[in-house]
């Protein structure tokens, strides 16, 4: 087969529909269903356990720590490693970047059922990693995330391009209301940057005032493990505690315009290649062992 002809196989098959642009131009997110099939989740799975365990030994010996209002921080391992809010828990709550400590998962970066629709929501035929996470959300212990816009977080970083960093999260497990959920108010992205919280905290800012957007759009973003959620940066969204048995476990790509560089990382990874997940599974557990703390 003619490569070109695949590849606009893949533009056509993965490309966002009128009905997802129009819930992303009024709602500010969309969700395909069971996108990914069991064998992935499968590797998928082992692999964001594998970078937990790095992670979790990085911890034990990293030098650079710190709190904010109570969160504890490590920096290692070239990531943001945030720990659970329990006083004493040495649970690992976000990874932030997460793909070069796992192959496996770094292919994601350029499977076409991610950058296909994000050549779309960023506005460019070519298209870059912004920045990654790794959200574990551990059964009776992983806690809430107030009511957030992503932009303030970025805005100082990418302030020409704040409008371009469509998100889209692959749900490694089911996603339900009963194990924490992501929930998003529709629509809220049509406000921009919203002001902030006031307080003493110091990421106090960081969350979104409750006066500024319409608590009755709440939506939860419930959904079969394997799917994927895209969501506007400008979307208040937050979660609660998980307070099942169940693991809610996701995998957050945020995309750019291509050329520009990473958010925590130096250097530019464009994204597009054509690869897959299903090339990568079969071969992840053989892949070289990365050294946590390189």
């Amino acid at each position: 087969m003619d490569p070109s002809q695949d590849f606009g196989r893949q533009r056509q098959a993965w490309a966002l529909s009128p009905d997802e642009r129009r819930a992303w131009d009024e709602d500010g997110f969309f969700i395909r269903t069971r996108v990914f099939s069991q064998h992935e989740l499968a590797a998928l799975r082992a692999a964001a356990e594998r970078v937990a365990e790095r992670a979790q030994d990085a911890v034990r010996t990293c030098r650079e720590t710190y709190q904010i209002d109570g969160n504890r921080y490590c920096e290692a391992a070239g990531a943001t490693i945030q720990l659970e809010h329990r006083p004493g828990s040495g649970t690992i709550r976000v990874i932030e970047p997460f793909h070069h400590l796992e192959p496996v998962l770094e292919v994601l970066i350029d499977d076409p059922r991610l950058v296909e629709p994000m050549r779309d929501l960023v506005g460019c035929e070519r298209v870059s990693l912004f920045t990654d996470k790794l959200n574990f959300k551990r059964p009776r212990e992983g806690s809430r995330f107030r009511w957030h816009q992503d932009t303030p977080y970025w805005v100082h970083f990418a302030p020409r391009h704040i409008d371009q960093l469509p998100n889209v999260m692959l749900a490694l497990d089911d996603a339900t209301e009963r194990n924490g959920c992501l929930r998003i108010i529709a629509g809220s992205h049509r406000g921009g940057l919203l002001p902030g919280c006031q307080g003493e905290e110091r990421l106090a800012p960081l969350f979104t005032d409750p006066g500024c957007f319409d608590a009755s759009r709440e939506k939860a973003a419930e959904m079969p493990a394997g799917s994927l959620l895209f969501f506007s940066p400008h979307s208040v969204h937050g979660s609660a505690p998980n307070e099942s048995d169940q693991p809610r476990r996701a995998l957050l790509f945020t995309y750019q315009p291509g050329g520009e560089r990473m958010f925590k990382r130096d250097g530019i990874r464009d994204a597009g290649r054509v690869a897959s997940v299903r090339e990568a599974a079969d071969v992840g557990d053989h892949v070289a062992d990365l050294r946590v703390g390189e």
